[in-house]
């Protein structure tokens, strides 16, 4: 059976209740792929839910606001719950893909299956994706709860560094320290990522902190690994959010005006940290770099961007590898006085509040997807006009960042 279009009646064979894509026949023209539906599930301190029943309301929601019937799903991403996510995810939901990514990357992940997704939308294998994901990492801890612990060093080639004690956040310190002494980066100007991503939290009423902040705050707090500080540090949330991308046939049925995918890239670097030639370059320069050249568009034709931020040292790195300023010169570009990355600066970044402030469950790249398609969207300008990046946005890009900058996924998206 060919893709159906949006409406046409879904298959009716056995437990599939959706079209049947077929596979692109050589020479046949890619469909264009667009996110129809976003959603985040509750946010913030959650106590009382599970990850799953957190996946299932991302997922309502976001179908919601694509305004699609659930029969067009016919593939599932998701990640974070075991080597059977996507299984097990789709059970819950009571949908039978025929397609799935379960990709782990680290907090790249999302973006890396987007572009799974996409490709697989535009060459027919697949007529709608529904990426979800589900978190109560805070709940767990304040809980208690034993959850899948993280084993990194066991096996492989971490065991030579695991004895030392390397813990994900000593590995972002050491890189910042680098670019410290490489580039005289300060943290001053490292506390300016946070002071940022506060601000823009201030209007986003599903953030979990949004009270002010302060450059002296930031650097007075309790240390944590030097040069980080509390309040360089990403904060731990409940949570979870899903993402609907569906082939260009099925936007004319949508709530919303399309957010298409322009052009992604993905780019993998290193585990062990003696395997990474240069602390100040990140595998953003590889995806960055594909991601542009598929979309035909360059930094400068970019109006916001949301980029994953563990620590304040993130952004920072990610902006140099990304272009929109050069090498050594993320200092300057990122401090609180320039105020560059506020929702109404120079280039609006992390306007939701970023993992610095709103929300960091585990793993937040969809989180990004989820921020820059609303704001594509201009959904805000109207019931939330503080929220919206002033100027219309037509072209945002997103990029996560894994591991201690072991992989990188970067998307253009436009309106």
């Amino acid at each position: 059976m060919t893709a159906a279009g949006p409406s046409a009646p879904p298959a009716a064979s056995g437990p599939l209740r959706h079209p049947v894509p077929e596979a692109a026949a050589p020479g046949r023209r890619r469909r264009r792929v667009a996110v129809v539906g976003v959603a985040l599930s509750d946010c913030g301190r959650v106590d009382d839910a599970t990850p799953f029943h957190l996946h299932a309301q991302a997922a309502r929601r976001a179908l919601a606001d694509s305004g699609l019937p659930r029969d067009v799903i016919d593939g599932v991403a998701s990640a974070g719950l075991g080597i059977l996510a996507p299984v097990e995810v789709s059970e819950y939901l009571g949908l039978r893909p025929t397609w799935t990514d379960s990709t782990s990357v680290g907090g790249s992940t999302w973006e890396v299956m987007a572009a799974h997704a996409a490709d697989a939308i535009a060459a027919g294998h697949a007529n709608a994706v529904l990426l979800v994901y589900g978190s109560t990492a805070r709940a767990d801890l304040k809980a208690r709860r034993r959850t899948a612990a993280l084993s990194l060093g066991a096996r492989g080639p971490l065991q030579f560094e695991a004895p030392y004690g390397h813990t994900l956040i000593a590995k972002y310190a050491m890189a910042a320290r680098r670019h410290m002494h490489e580039y005289g980066t300060t943290a001053e100007q490292l506390a300016g990522v946070a002071v940022q991503a506060r601000a823009n939290a201030a209007t986003n009423p599903d953030a979990m902190y949004r009270a002010p902040i302060s450059v002296d705050e930031v650097l007075d707090g309790p240390m944590v690994a030097d040069p980080f500080t509390k309040l360089h540090c990403c904060i731990r949330s409940d949570g979870g959010c899903a993402v609907l991308l569906a082939a260009e046939e099925y936007v004319p049925d949508t709530v919303h005006d399309p957010v298409w995918i322009l052009g992604t890239g993905e780019a993998l670097s290193h585990s062990t940290m003696s395997d990474w030639e240069d602390f100040t370059v990140s595998p953003a320069d590889a995806s960055g770099r594909l991601a542009f050249e598929r979309a035909g568009v360059s930094p400068a034709d970019i109006d916001l961007c949301e980029l994953y931020d563990a620590f304040t040292y993130m952004p920072l790195v990610m902006l140099e590898d990304l272009g929109f300023c050069a090498k050594g010169e993320g200092g300057p570009f990122i401090e609180a006085k320039a105020g560059r990355l506020l929702r109404d600066g120079e280039l609006p970044t992390n306007t939701d509040g970023g993992g610095l402030s709103a929300c960091h469950p585990g793993m937040r790249g969809l989180f990004l997807l989820v921020e820059a398609v609303r704001q594509l969207r201009h959904e805000y300008a109207t019931t939330a006009p503080d929220r919206q990046v002033p100027g219309s946005p037509e072209l945002a890009l997103v990029s996560g960042t894994g591991g201690w900058f072991c992989s990188s996924g970067t998307i253009v998206l436009g309106r």
